[in-house]
């Protein structure tokens, strides 16, 4: 019976700690989730609720995190990043997946123009190579991770990121045809085709 009273007595506290928790993390999380969902044309509500359901896992399984606003911003990037995985995995507009990975050709031009891209952001000017790959680095970076791995402070990332694709844009143009059934080919004229 003393038992009993001690595990309701600890379960009423581990769940009035927990909705403590979850009471003073809903105004990040809805900022955070904002943002990525912005950022990434995904649902925030979603988002949210993904990020909701690791936090309660995780609170079940081993109590709060230590830092729990870190937490649930590493969270909020992870389930982001894995939706816009899956998205992207999702995204044959009516074309059969194994007719469309069946064209060889396609395949080869995407090479071409993802070389051709790479090529040009490593001739940018100044600190703009770095940063861009950075960018773009399949390891999916956080603006914190990107500015500890160049060594710049993580508010100038956001302006130096725009500069940098200011450059880019005006130098593709004359390097990369753009992709696509209309893109012209650099040196040939319509008659030409």
């Amino acid at each position: 019976m003393i038992e009993s009273a001690i595990d309701s007595t600890t379960e009423s506290t581990t769940e009035s700690t927990a909705e403590a928790l979850l009471a003073d993390l809903d105004p990040l999380l809805t900022a955070e989730a904002a943002a990525e969902a912005a950022d990434g044309g995904l649902e925030q509500d979603d988002l949210q609720q993904a990020v909701w359901l690791r936090l309660l896992e995780r609170l079940d399984r081993s109590g709060p995190p230590a830092t729990p606003e870190r937490w649930l911003r590493d969270h909020v990037h992870l389930e982001a990043s894995r939706a816009r995985r899956v998205r992207g995995l999702d995204r044959w507009y009516g074309v059969d997946r194994t007719a469309a990975q069946a064209w060889p050709e396609r395949a080869l031009l995407r090479a071409e123009h993802r070389r051709a891209v790479r090529a040009v952001v490593r001739r940018l000017p100044g600190r703009c190579a770095p940063v861009l790959t950075a960018f773009t680095s399949p390891r999916d970076l956080t603006y914190r991770e990107i500015a500890g791995e160049l060594g710049m402070s993580q508010g100038s990332l956001g302006p130096e990121r725009s500069r940098c694709l200011g450059c880019l844009r005006r130098m593709l143009p004359a390097e990369v045809a753009p992709p696509g059934p209309r893109a012209k080919v650099r040196g040939r004229q319509p008659a030409d085709r």
